[in-house]
């Protein structure tokens, strides 16, 4: 059901005009150059290190049971110089993962992983440690997020876009306006290429854009929240609300095709120039007719995984009870939209598209701005801890010596 329903959803655009003014904004809707120009990065002070000498230096800090410091990992991940060498650091990210000394991996060690993985053509590794990265410890700011998403929008792969989205979703790290534009960017790029989605990435690519939607405040967020709802309740109806929020950063409460049409609402009653596409709205309709004239259906499809995890309770039966609520309330909710001209027949794609033509530039400088900061401030916490580590170094040869000194004394 959910390939009929996305293709019946994601229809193409209806003027060849249309399709132009598409294709003219698709050109800008990507990060800048000076948005991915490294040289900030790799302007850095650094130092020249072997990996070789460094794995070795590990490896027997390891088999003595002694801590590796954040400084050594750092320098791992700065040396690298090849793909091959991705595969090596790799494992000893995984070992100081989990090492007493796990908590101390830098910030700037995971924006350097990840950029030495897009450097070398390693990007299914920056998305393996990612996908994993509560053991490898790779939870990377925004400003990485969004250089990875691009990596793949750059290619057109926007499935591989979606799953970065879906990760930056799951650390609930839509904070920043770029990432958010991004982020929609790429959801709407996807949800274009008609996918049969599994029901977990109907919950996945709902709540991506509903968290994604909240932070706009214009008639892309409105739709993108409309649509997450509608994505994550139609999941809710077929296999109950504890499914919806297992692992997710989702509110427990039912309801989601509830939210959708309090979305509608919103709309009616704003007073501002708020419209919602009509592709989205024709998705949600979608949604309730097939969820109304199939319910033994989709019963018949989950009776199977329902009754292996218990998961539909009466909570659950009580919110399909509301269906035929849902689907009167949705046409009265969409005749008042089309009486007040607040249906916007771009799709979400176009919409979207425009939004960053519009805006993303202006972002761009400030994300730009903040990183240089950033990386600034990491350069100052490494020195210290560099004169730190010499410091504790000049220590212990002294105290070495005074040992010696003391033995020879002795004898």
């Amino acid at each position: 059901m959910a390939a009929s329903v996305l293709q019946r959803f994601l229809l193409p655009v209806r003027t060849a005009g249309k399709i132009s003014a598409h294709r003219e904004t698709g050109r800008r809707c990507l990060l800048s150059a000076a948005y991915t120009d490294t040289k900030v990065w790799e302007q850095r002070q650094t130092e020249p290190q072997s990996l070789g000498e460094l794995a070795s230096l590990m490896d027997r800090s390891y088999e003595r049971k002694f801590p590796v410091s954040s400084l050594t990992i750092s320098r791992t991940v700065d040396c690298i110089s090849s793909k091959e060498e991705i595969d090596q650091t790799e494992y000893y990210l995984y070992k100081f993962r989990h090492s007493p000394n796990c908590w101390y991996l830098r910030d700037w060690t995971v924006h350097s992983w990840f950029r030495q993985c897009l450097k070398h053509g390693a990007r299914e590794k920056a998305m393996h440690t990612l996908k994993n990265k509560v053991q490898f410890g790779m939870f990377p700011d925004e400003f990485t997020f969004n250089l990875l998403i691009d990596s793949y929008l750059k290619d057109k792969d926007y499935k591989g876009a979606c799953s970065v989205v879906e990760e930056v979703m799951l650390q609930e790290a839509f904070t920043q306006p770029t990432t958010q534009i991004v982020s929609l960017f790429a959801l709407s790029k996807y949800l274009a290429t008609k996918p049969d989605l599994s029901w977990q990435e109907e919950r996945n690519v709902g709540a991506a854009l509903m968290l994604a939607g909240l932070e706009q405040e214009n008639s892309v967020g409105i739709s993108a929240q409309l649509l997450g709802h509608a994505l994550i309740g139609k999941v809710e109806m077929a296999r109950g609300i504890h499914v919806v929020f297992h692992q997710m950063p989702l509110i427990w409460t039912p309801g989601y095709l509830g939210r959708s049409l309090a979305v509608m609402e919103r709309v009616c009653t704003d007073t501002g120039d708020f419209k919602l596409s009509t592709e989205v709205l024709d998705y949600l309709q979608t949604i309730l007719q097939e969820l109304s004239s199939t319910p033994s259906e989709t019963a018949e499809e989950n009776t199977a995984e329902n009754q292996a995890d218990d998961s539909i309770d009466e909570e659950d039966e009580l919110e399909r009870a509301k269906l035929p609520q849902y689907t009167a309330k949705f046409k009265e909710l969409r005749e008042q939209l089309q009486a007040q001209g607040k249906e916007d027949s771009s799709s979400l794609e176009a919409l979207t598209s425009d939004l960053a033509q519009e805006k993303l530039s202006a972002f761009e400088q400030l994300d730009v701005a903040e990183y240089q900061k950033r990386v600034q401030d990491w350069e100052a916490e490494r020195r210290q801890l560099v004169e730190r580590e010499k410091e504790m170094r000049e220590k212990a040869e002294q105290e070495r010596l005074a040992r010696q000194a003391a033995r020879q004394a002795a004898q």
